[in-house]
């Protein structure tokens, strides 16, 4: 399976956030910084998905995520926060990782598809600890690209 996620060095960010209403903002401002797009748009789509039920994954992860006419890939953005977070996640745990997904309106089965990598991800405890104990931004897109890089293969 080929998911082909855009992930950009400048769409990852060590954070401190104190709501989840700012947390969407802050994903939806790295999204639109890092991707070209309107952040506007970003977090009002982000904010409606949300409005159907939270995106916390659990096991301390959140994949708040839409769709929008201005992107050409799956793209991702993403946040570690310096405090657990509540985010109404399944498990009912804090967050401390914010994946942040925005992919092409159109992409019913791609979009599905860049939601199952993330969601791969965020159950697998080793690579979770190794981006948990990750030292910078710059450390976490390396694992990130290798472990996007070697599902795509």
């Amino acid at each position: 399976m080929d998911v082909n996620l855009a992930l950009s060095p400048q769409a990852i960010a060590f954070d401190h956030i104190d709501s989840k209403a700012k947390v969407l903002g802050a994903i939806a401002q790295l999204l639109a910084d890092a991707y070209g797009l309107d952040r506007s748009e970003v977090l009002e789509s982000l904010e409606a998905r949300e409005a159907l039920g939270s995106t916390g994954f659990g096991r301390g992860v959140a994949i708040p995520h839409c769709r929008s006419k201005d992107v050409r890939k799956p793209s991702l953005a993403l946040i570690r926060l310096e405090q657990p977070l509540d985010f109404a996640a399944a498990d009912a745990q804090p967050v401390t990782l914010i994946c942040g997904l925005v992919s092409p309106e159109n992409a019913g089965a791609t979009h599905l598809h860049a939601l199952a990598a993330i969601s791969r991800l965020a159950r697998d405890e080793a690579k979770l600890q190794m981006l948990a104990d990750a030292p910078d931004a710059e450390a976490v897109y390396a694992l990130l690209t290798n472990q996007f890089e070697r599902n795509a293969a």
